[in-house]
């Protein structure tokens, strides 16, 4: 999707100070939509009316844009109703928040159910996605409000209460109490979050997990697992890690296709227990048991120890007491684990990062967070294949401080994990987006340039192999990958397969060690070279030629306006057939003489247009350096180096707008737009530093001032 700078860019500043205020931290999560629930119960309260969400409105348009859009026959009698319209005695929870109270509808997402049933694990996970204190008695007002994680912030999104039925039943996720309504509440903030409840359909668990949690989710496929995935289990429950599984079905025609052991291929289960018992009727031997819960709330596993299975038999009253067995049709079953590993294709585990528990006893990860855009034509460079661009991509230092505790064959290494997660996907599918391909590469900094922060140029990568990569690049919103490299300094090139294709991501490090990455981004600054003065005894024919034809536009007041200087200098620029130039606008002459004009005048003399006209030939010379093709304009990629080599060293988000402001529609740059953007960023360096009197790098503007400053420029 396209970006504007006045748009984008305004709204990253404005996150970025939100940030330093603590905005979007647990403690002070961002209001999604701007709404702030105790505000909005305030005003209700005292009107004495029940909310009615504008921002997420009980039309078709929540529902969804295509299968669930105005076109389609499933909506046209879906009627919103708020739950004390739909039983007597509605509640928010009945009797704890527990795994039954999760029955997915007719909606495809039960990688979201599986989740939740998930987080019914942990009280305190909770209740902190699911806020206490809300019901149906004291207090309501058709108001309710709960917690995600987003992007490497956490949004509290407020709703109202009013829920899609269908002849008096939900439409989508209900609970097996018919009175019980905090699921489909959550269900329904998760879908004003993304945008309608048609963008939740089909997914991976682990989106949900990590949306719940701000972990980050690691995949083992079972024909790969390692040999000690029992025991990573059974560590990642003990450690409050959200788990789900799957069978993948081959042919899409069966997806979500019951086999006849129960179990449904294409299908989403959460993993909620994992256990060893004895078995007294066989000389004390153990077997390892996994308790699994489909989301559906029925349809179970009906092999070896299903819910009536006889191997319960072999089992004393107190261990079937351990592990709360009971036969029920609520879609949970145990079953063994190497049955599970028969089964199931592939299991994901979501661990917890630093803010996700207070408990010191559960383990926790430290971790960075890095937020990041592909901008088509600058910063969008694709794999490696793309050796012409792929250096562009954004990059970030990685500093790998402290070795493990428990080094492997007594290898000293770190060990940490990256997580590459593009964003708004899902919510852009009903504006046609898709997930791209992604993926990212490592590369070791050499020795000499540690400490360097200077963006690594595209002869780095052609001669140096990277020293580790994710696995493959994969259309999934989040590719996660484990490594162990030795303490040192790398640098993590995240992209897209493919490049020119524009996103934003959040890039993250997690490890139990110590350990930073940061985003490279040159030091903003400016050369100002000064043009060597022309010799006062001899003046070239070139010299001569313009001094003639500047003499005779200014006349004898020997100063030039805006116009007479665009016809100088087009009538000297045509001369140079390798630029293509179509000439300059008026627009840009403007510009030059803003530059130029000491005395304020809005013309220039002889001596500001000799300045100018210095300036213009060096920055021709660099321009045609990169117009080695001879095309009459350079690759917007090319530009990077190009504002290099004129003095300016610029950081990504400048080269971004740069990319936006001045490259055509096949991202190249004419030679009016090169000379017009570096006489911008000439003018704006050089007022910046009228103002930065301390030169702290900092300045203060009036109102009056700025638009002085911004409007002449």
């Amino acid at each position: 999707m396209p970006y504007t700078p006045s748009g984008f860019f305004c709204d990253r500043l404005i996150r970025e100070r939100e940030r330093r205020d603590g905005e979007g931290s647990l403690s002070k999560p961002l209001r999604f939509s701007g709404q702030d629930f105790a505000t909005l119960k305030q005003e209700c309260l005292t009107k004495k009316c029940l909310f009615e969400d504008d921002t997420f409105p009980a039309t078709v348009e929540s529902l969804g844009y295509k299968e669930l859009g105005h076109k389609s026959n499933k909506v046209k009698n879906i009627v919103w109703k708020r739950p004390k319209e739909i039983c007597e005695n509605p509640q928010f929870i009945v009797g704890g928040a527990s795994r039954t109270d999760i029955c997915q509808g007719d909606l495809g997402d039960c990688w979201l159910l599986a989740a939740i049933a998930c987080l019914t694990l942990n009280e305190k996970l909770l209740f902190r996605v699911v806020p206490q204190e809300q019901s149906y008695s004291e207090g309501y007002c058709g108001l309710f409000h709960f917690q995600f994680w987003r992007y490497g912030d956490w949004v509290d999104v407020v709703i109202d209460d009013r829920i899609p039925t269908l002849n008096n039943q939900l439409v989508f996720t209900k609970s097996a109490e018919r009175n019980e309504f905090w699921s489909a509440l959550l269900e329904k903030a998760y879908a004003k979050l993304h945008g309608s409840y048609e963008a939740l359909k089909g997914g991976n668990t682990t989106e949900a997990m990590e949306d719940f949690t701000g972990g980050v989710t690691e995949f083992y496929e079972m024909k790969e697992a390692p040999k000690e995935l029992y025991k990573i289990m059974k560590k990642a429950l003990e450690s409050g890690s959200m788990m789900g599984c799957s069978i993948d079905s081959l042919v899409p025609a069966r997806f979500e296709t019951r086999t006849v052991t129960g179990l449904v291929k294409g299908h989403a289960y959460s993993v909620t227990a994992v256990n060893e018992c004895k078995q007294s009727l066989h000389k004390e031997s153990k077997v390892r048991l996994v308790r699994l819960r489909n989301p559906w709330g029925q349809v179970e596993w009906n092999g070896p120890w299903s819910d009536n299975s006889k191997e319960w038999v072999s089992l004393s009253k107190g261990e079937k007491d351990k592990l709360q067995h009971q036969s029920a049709e609520d879609g949970e079953f145990w079953m063994s684990f190497e049955d599970f590993k028969k089964n199931y294709t592939k299991i994901e585990i979501c661990n917890l990062t630093p803010d996700a528990l207070e408990d010191d006893k559960i383990h926790k990860w430290t971790v960075s967070v890095n937020e990041g855009r592909w901008v088509r034509g600058c910063s969008a460079g694709g794999c490696r294949n793309y050796p012409d661009t792929f250096w562009t991509n954004p990059q970030y230092r990685l500093r790998l401080l402290e070795e493990d505790d428990d080094p492997e064959d007594n290898e000293v290494a770190c060990s940490f994990v990256i997580a590459l997660m593009q964003k708004n996907r899902r919510k852009e599918r009903k504006m046609g987006a898709n997930l791209f391909t992604i993926g990212f590469a490592i590369y070791e900094v050499p020795k000499e340039m540690h400490g360097n922060k200077q963006h690594m140029q595209k002869d780095f990568f052609l001669f140096n192999s990277s020293k580790a990569r994710c696995k493959s690049y994969i259309n999934l919103r989040e590719v996660t990958q484990r490594f162990r490299l030795s303490p040192g300094e790398y640098v993590i090139i995240p992209s897209t397969y493919e490049p020119h294709q524009e996103g934003e991501f959040i890039l993250r490090v997690f490890s139990e060690k110590r350990n930073t990455s940061e985003e490279i981004e040159n030091r903003i600054e400016a050369d100002h070279p000064v043009p060597a003065p022309a010799n006062a005894g001899e003046e070239s024919e070139e010299d001569q030629q313009f001094r003639s034809i500047f003499q005779q536009i200014a006349g004898d007041e020997m100063e030039i306006t805006a116009n007479e200087l665009k016809n100088v200098l087009n009538s000297i620029v045509s001369k140079h057939k390798d630029l293509n130039s179509e000439g300059f606008s008026l627009d840009s002459c403007r510009s030059m003489i803003s530059l130029m004009d000491m005395d304020g005048t809005g013309r220039l003399n002889l001596q500001e247009f000799r300045h100018l006209w210095n300036k213009i030939k060096q920055w021709q010379g660099i321009f045609q350096h990169y117009n080695s093709d001879q095309a009459g304009s350079i690759n917007s990629y090319e530009m990077r180096n190009a504002v290099n080599d004129a003095g300016f060293r610029l950081n990504n988000q400048l080269y971004d707008i740069i990319t936006m402001r001045y490259a055509n529609e096949g991202m190249n740059i004419d030679f009016d737009s090169f000379i017009s953007c570096l006489v911008r960023l000439e003018a704006m360096f050089r007022a910046f530093q009228a103002f930065d009197q301390d030169g702290d790098g900092t300045i203060r503007l009036s109102v009056l001032e700025w638009l002085q400053l911004t409007m002449y420029a």
